[in-house]
């Protein structure tokens, strides 16, 4: 799945009325197709969103524990153009990078935007490997490798998926509203067993964790209806992985809801929206933005319930400098009758204002 309100604000303006020609038609979702490997870790250009998202939790020698999120977007413009400069902005591409830090209180993130051009920022299309300057996130055999530089942080992980890509939905087909239409390809890496290294302006840190990527791509995500969504990923103890979303609507009701449950072994269960539900336990207001999101979270799906509490509260992202809209993404754990039983990302999106894809 997943999730951004990333379209709002593309450079549209780089391009003369005079330089459009006929508007795209995006390619769509539909029944069957099959996933292919490795096709699919790389882009999908015709398609007019896309996203390749990692979060997890690090901990240093000293065992203090820090979030981390890297996500790439790619984002194909809705117009074509007769203008054969490889500076002509068919694809634009965008990045986030984000350090949950307790101890900073707040989040140590930074942001990039670039169009692909002269090997400078790309996507490419038989693998996974997309970049923008120095920051970049690579596919190779079962290994991811990300090198991040933000402002006052830097990341440089590897992280190894110990087994085969988790299929989203009806075997990568995940519904994201009542119309079909409404619907992307989506496949899950939990349990990635992640390694590397972090700077934060005390040194250079080894650090070791385990993290979830989210490979993501469709050209009509949000239903006209919903303002955001609520999402979650979860490693859950033992070797189980849990995945739930619900699409928000501007009523304050859910347009759609779905999630996945695999347990150690790799069966799966799929959930419809009837057996799934989020249900806020607690607010947070953010003193920036006056944002209220429900950071701590009671999750049920397929009849099992658990508590998502955050690692700290403000974990609220200002991505207005790229893709035009503000969002929690935070660290959580989850428990059930008291007891830490995983770990993982909570996303809430829509709340600082309402997402138009």
């Amino acid at each position: 799945m997943k999730r951004r309100g990333f379209l709002a604000g593309l450079p549209l303006l780089l391009l003369s009325r005079e330089a459009l020609s006929a508007e795209i038609v995006f390619a769509q979702v539909v029944p069957g197709r099959r996933m292919r490997f490795p096709r699919d870790h790389g882009a999908h250009p015709d398609f007019r969103t896309e996203w390749w998202y990692v979060t997890g939790w690090l901990a240093n020698e000293g065992r203090e524990p820090v979030g981390f999120q890297v996500t790439f977007f790619r984002s194909r413009l809705p117009f074509a153009t007769d203008n054969p400069s490889s500076f002509t902005p068919r694809q634009v591409l965008f990045a986030h990078a984000a350090l949950a830090d307790p101890a900073l209180g707040r989040l140590r993130h930074d942001q990039r935007s670039a169009r692909p051009a002269l090997g400078l920022a790309g996507a490419t299309e038989d693998t996974t490997r997309v970049w923008i300057d120095d920051w970049r996130l690579e596919l190779d055999g079962d290994t991811y490798h990300s090198h991040i530089a933000g402002r006052d942080f830097t990341l440089d992980l590897t992280m190894r998926a110990p087994g085969a890509p988790l299929l989203e939905g009806d075997d990568g087909l995940s519904r994201k509203g009542p119309r079909p239409q409404e619907a992307s390809w989506y496949y899950s890496r939990p349990h990635l067993e992640v390694r590397g290294t972090i700077e934060r302006g005390r040194g250079k840190e080894a650090v070791s964790g385990s993290a979830w990527l989210d490979h993501e791509w469709s050209s009509a995500y949000l239903a006209p209806e919903a303002q955001g969504w609520d999402w979650c990923g979860i490693n859950l103890d033992g070797g189980g992985a849990l995945m739930a979303f619900r699409m928000r609507g501007n009523n304050g009701g859910v347009v759609w809801a779905g999630g996945t449950r695999e347990d150690r072994s790799g069966n799966k269960s799929v959930f419809n929206p009837a057996q799934v539900s989020l249900v806020p336990v607690r607010e947070w207001e953010s003193p920036r933005t006056a944002a209220e999101y429900p950071v701590a979270m009671r999750v049920t799906a397929g009849g099992e319930t658990w508590e998502l509490e955050p690692l700290m509260d403000d974990q609220e992202l200002d991505s207005r400098a790229s893709t035009g809209t503000i969002y929690w993404e935070g660290a959580v754990r989850a428990k059930q009758a008291g007891k830490e039983v995983g770990r993982g990302y909570l996303e809430l999106t829509g709340y600082w204002k309402p997402l138009r894809m």
